[in-house]
């Protein structure tokens, strides 16, 4: 089997069709459900979703759900606003502040940061991130916070085990406050809540369970990121979303979801994955790639560790 650059490329206009399909099937046969509600936040995922909830069950039959919080960028609001106008979608606004706080999820969080920086309080800003080099070294995921002063001055220094644990649980409350948000309006309307992970976050486990896990149906779960930007393409979704850069709109300062959990670019990570799903010789990859074998290696290792421990976030109660 040839392998090339293009070999992660699909056929659009068929993925479409099947994706449509299977979403009318599974919410009016199997759930017995009348329509969809989408959290739409302005990225792609949720772009690409509500755009086919609109073509299965048409716009009248699907809500879309802006769910912003005092974190959240101003952008990820007025997009989301762009994309349902955009597909006729009705959407309704639920701001998710107090929801959240009332969980104490800042001041858990900030009570971490703060242990760690004691200058750190509200006026600053803050993110978690790990270092992007895993195709040069095969390391485990190091965390390191930063926080960023009123007047610009970053700090950053890596996480202790116990820290790090508060600061992801506290903010977990966002996703687990959100999907609540979405069974809300969707047991309204005798809807279903319609997912919009891709397959990176399914299978790697970048989500949250019973967070933005938690869905009915879940139709972008097994195409890579590279592959919903080329449905999206296909499905007109604004310009100004498939330019934006993945993020994770979960913490105060601005941070992609390569320098929080993928470690590097989608274009490369989904054709080194796509090809060792396939049983490409990792030299082969390397060379179409203009990479080393040892940086392939590195990247399926990490693929490979990030399904293992990840594991338990898709394994039903036991």
């Amino acid at each position: 089997m040839e392998f090339t650059k293009d070999s992660i490329n699909i056929d659009v206009k068929n993925e479409t069709e099947n994706i449509v399909s299977k979403l009318k099937y599974s919410v009016n046969h199997r759930l017995r459900k009348r329509g969809a509600v989408v959290g739409i936040s302005g990225g792609i995922d949720s772009s690409v979703v509500l755009a086919l909830c609109t073509g299965a069950f048409g716009p009248e039959k699907v809500v879309g759900i802006l769910m912003p919080e005092q974190d959240s960028s101003t952008d990820s609001l007025d997009l989301a606003k762009t994309l349902a106008n955009r597909f006729r979608v009705n959407y309704i606004i639920e701001d998710m502040t107090l929801s959240i706080a009332g969980f104490g999820c800042y001041t858990r969080r900030d009570e971490a940061i703060k242990s760690i920086f004691p200058e750190y309080n509200s006026s600053y800003k803050a993110k978690i991130t790990i270092p992007t080099n895993i195709l040069d070294k095969n390391t485990l995921s190091l965390f390191y916070v930063t926080i960023i002063s009123p007047d610009g001055k970053e700090k950053k220094t890596r996480l202790p085990v116990k820290e790090y644990l508060q600061i992801v649980a506290a903010s977990n409350f966002k996703q687990r406050s959100r999907m609540s948000m979405l069974y809300y309006h969707a047991e309204a309307r005798n809807y279903a809540v319609i997912g919009t992970g891709n397959k990176n976050e399914h299978e790697l486990g970048f989500f949250v369970k019973y967070g933005d896990g938690g869905a009915d149906v879940k139709p972008i779960a097994h195409l890579f990121k590279t592959q919903v930007f080329q449905l999206a393409k296909y499905l007109d979704i604004p310009e100004e979303i498939q330019r934006r850069t993945p993020t994770t709109d979960t913490y105060s300062a601005e941070q992609t979801q390569e320098e929080f959990f993928f470690r590097l670019s989608f274009d490369i990570l989904d054709r080194i994955w796509s090809g060792w799903e396939k049983g490409v010789p990792v030299e082969t990859i390397a060379g179409v790639l203009k990479l080393t074998p040892t940086q392939v290696e590195n990247v399926i290792k990490d693929i490979q560790r990030k399904k293992k421990t990840t594991e338990y976030l898709r394994t039903e109660p036991l």
